[in-house]
């Protein structure tokens, strides 16, 4: 099998990625939402993925991604420069804490390294890609929510303790829970993903869904099939 993955719209060339595409990408890019906007930063983004499936559905923003690991960033800027999206996309070889914003975005979007004080993988540039360090997410939500639009949306998906602790955190920046969606492989197991949406208005109503993958072995639901349609060739 090859390290080209081909979507409905434009394909992603994994080469030079040390995180490949996952289910956790494509169910952040197929979820996350933000009405008519016109600037999008996708944080840690690895393949580009997430960026390219933003571009895809937003046809007037624009999108700029930050990518700590070189050869990631060059491949993802690689496949921007393949796809139909390629004047609209613009990728940044840094650290999002060195990241230097010049406009304010209306969604920011991330798959962040989400291991907090586990073991390190073996192989650096996957360590550096999964692992996160104690004040990784305090540092993210603070230039987050410095980066984003009054009315703007940060969507994040991790497991269920990492995105419990940042929903707490993300009061002291006065980011709020506004959407969470519990993701599952079936009915039979337990919630292994979240994904939560955090904006600056306090006063909405929390809005709350439960998303199965499987039906049973090998079987997507008809409800991952939906959520993918318009972008996975098989769907």
């Amino acid at each position: 099998m090859g390290s080209i993955f081909k979507f409905k719209q434009f394909e992603v060339d994994q080469n030079g990625c040390a995180m490949k595409i996952n289910t956790d990408g494509v169910l952040l890019g197929a979820i996350a939402v933000q009405q008519q906007p016109g600037n999008i930063l996708d944080i840690g983004t690895g393949t580009g993925v997430i960026a390219m499936m933003m571009a895809q559905r937003y046809l007037s923003a624009r999108v700029d991604a930050v990518e700590i690991d070189p050869s990631a960033a060059a491949a993802a800027a690689q496949n921007f420069s393949h796809s139909p999206f390629a004047d609209r996309m613009r990728v940044y070889p840094v650290a999002f804490e060195k990241f230097a914003a010049t406009a304010k975005y209306d969604l920011i979007i991330s798959n962040p390294p989400y291991f907090v004080n586990d073991l390190k993988n073996n192989e650096k540039r996957k360590e550096l890609a999964r692992h996160a360090s104690e004040d990784f997410f305090g540092l993210m939500l603070r230039n987050a929510a410095s980066m984003l639009h009054n009315n703007g949306f940060l969507w994040m998906i991790l497991p269920v303790k990492q995105a419990e602790d940042v929903v707490v955190n993300a009061i002291l920046y006065k980011l709020h829970l506004s959407v969470v969606i519990h993701i599952y492989s079936d009915k039979s197991k337990q919630e292994f993903r979240r994904i939560i949406c955090l904006d600056f208005d306090s006063s909405k109503l929390l809005k709350e869904e439960h998303v199965y993958i499987y039906q049973s072995q090998g079987e997507y639901t008809v409800q991952y099939k939906k959520l993918l349609k318009d972008f996975f060739l098989a769907f």
